[in-house]
């Protein structure tokens, strides 16, 4: 598959981002999309492998066809490709963007991996561009009909082969636009809103029902078949620190849902950070968000603490290739407060010991300390190490332990110990017409595990009615 010699001839190639200079003026695409000639030489790098570890359980979650579909765009039979890739993949406009592209680093080039997600996403928006989408309309309607509550990766996911398989569904968000986490919890710049609204004008034409600003609970459901809840973990890790509560103390979901409906609406946002100091706790892929939101919004300066030790530069023995590599990555919104600050943003092994407020309660300041573990391993304050640092805005990405206790009240259900809403047999089933998707139900993971996970959960609904 792909062009035998084709790994020795082409470098491996990726979209390159727009200048930081200019891209941290507005919150359009990260990206610079290369042609066509580019996307045929980057796909004939696929090889023919014995084993594919792309598709393998170290790679991609949704079981893509890569190597097939690579095969297909590197002959320049561009609809076939993407015909093949909609086999397994129901959003690669979502994946293509935000996806951390597992099947990269399990490829068989390893570090050198052939551009998956590039590939997937010129597919897509070749398609869209080219008319090939069009509303896939099922010819069989069961009669029965399935609620789906939350419309992020997962809901959607669900919905999709739900209705694909015949079912009438109707999805329940209680936001005031569909999309969960793809809308309001990833910046613009990272996936531009009109992307996911694209999506969900097409799955209206196929018959999804939306019903946006709205509540659900057991007695609203009673009128569905079956009902699957895939509202996400979005219950946030606090910080164990006095003053929680002062203003300018936010966590990073609201932070990025308020700055998205500014960017919509064209209307400043109530938690700007322009102008002020910012720390952000928390070093994973919604604490960079915040970062690179920060920027674009003029925040004076920004810092963002990790509690652990910086990653290795390079695999370590214990993270073996085909593994995801638990090493250094220095994402856009890093790259954008080096070229503005001169100085990476990241302090290793920090976190906020005290917060300081004014006398109408707003934080100004914070005391950060320095963490180091302890003989049984645990991370404990350093004595004399601690630092004060000015603060005017601190956001929260430490991470998420779970479903909203709002959705376990209104259901009558409890979570296990990590917050999930996880049966013990394994399945999706809650018990009777109910279910359970995605993040609600695995715990914070990612979009392309989300997805995988709502089409996992579809099927297993499709064989219920069935009984």
């Amino acid at each position: 598959m792909g062009k035998i010699t084709g790994f020795l001839e082409y470098p491996r190639t990726e979209d390159p981002y727009r200048s930081a200079d200019m891209r941290v003026r507005d919150y359009e695409e990260l990206h610079t999309p290369q042609g066509r000639d580019a996307r045929l030489k980057q796909a004939a790098r696929c090889m023919n492998c014995g084993v594919p570890f792309c598709q393998s359980e170290y790679g991609c979650p949704l079981s893509n066809l890569i190597p097939e579909w690579n095969e297909l765009l590197y002959r320049g039979r561009e609809k076939e490709a993407l015909e093949r890739l909609l086999e397994t993949a129901p959003f690669p406009e979502f994946t293509g963007r935000v996806c951390p592209a597992l099947c990269e680093k399990a490829c068989n080039l390893a570090d050198e991996g052939v551009t998956n997600r590039d590939n997937e996403l010129y597919l897509i928006e070749t398609g869209f561009a080219k008319g090939w989408i069009k509303p896939r309309i099922p010819s069989y309607r069961s009669g029965r009909r399935v609620a789906v509550v939350g419309s992020g990766p997962s809901g959607l996911a669900c919905a999709d082969l739900l209705n694909r398989l015949g079912h009438k569904v109707t999805v329940i968000e209680k936001a005031d636009r569909p999309g969960g986490l793809l809308m309001y919890g990833i910046p613009n710049m990272k996936l531009p809103k009109q992307v996911v609204q694209r999506r969900v004008k097409l799955m209206e034409a196929e018959g999804i029902t939306f019903l946006l600003s709205t509540e659900a609970d057991v007695r609203a459901l009673y009128e569905y078949d079956a009902a699957v809840l895939c509202g996400g973990a979005r219950k946030p890790r606090s910080l164990n620190v006095g003053n929680i509560g002062a203003e300018g103390v936010c966590f990073a979901v609201d932070y990025l849902t308020a700055a998205t409906k500014a960017v919509l609406s064209g209307t400043e946002s109530p938690a700007s950070a322009g102008g002020k100091h910012v720390v952000v706790v928390g070093g994973g892929d919604t604490g960079n968000d915040c970062v690179g939101t920060a920027i674009r919004q003029g925040c004076a300066s920004v810092v963002q603490l990790e509690m652990m030790p910086a990653p290795p530069l390079h695999r370590t023995a214990g993270n073996p290739w085909p593994e995801w590599p638990r090493t250094l990555r220095t994402d856009y919104g890093q790259l954008e407060a080096m070229d503005k600050q001169g100085q990476d943003p990241r302090v290793y092994e920090t976190t906020v010991q005290q917060i300081e407020v004014n006398a109408e309660n707003a934080i100004r300041s914070l005391t950060a300390v320095h963490l180091s573990k302890d003989p049984e391993g645990r991370l404990v304050p350093v004595p004399g190490s601690e630092s004060r640092m000015p603060c005017e805005l601190l956001l929260i990405a430490a991470g998420f332990v779970g479903c909203e206790d709002s959705t376990l009240t209104r259901f009558s259900l409890t979570a296990d110990r990590r917050g999930r809403l996880l049966p013990a047999d394994g399945t999706h089933h809650l018990g009777g017409k109910l279910f359970s998707a995605g993040d609600m139900r695995t715990g914070q993971s990612l979009v392309v595990r989300a997805l995988a996970d709502g089409r996992a959960a579809a099927k297993e609904i499709d064989v219920w009615l069935k009984k």
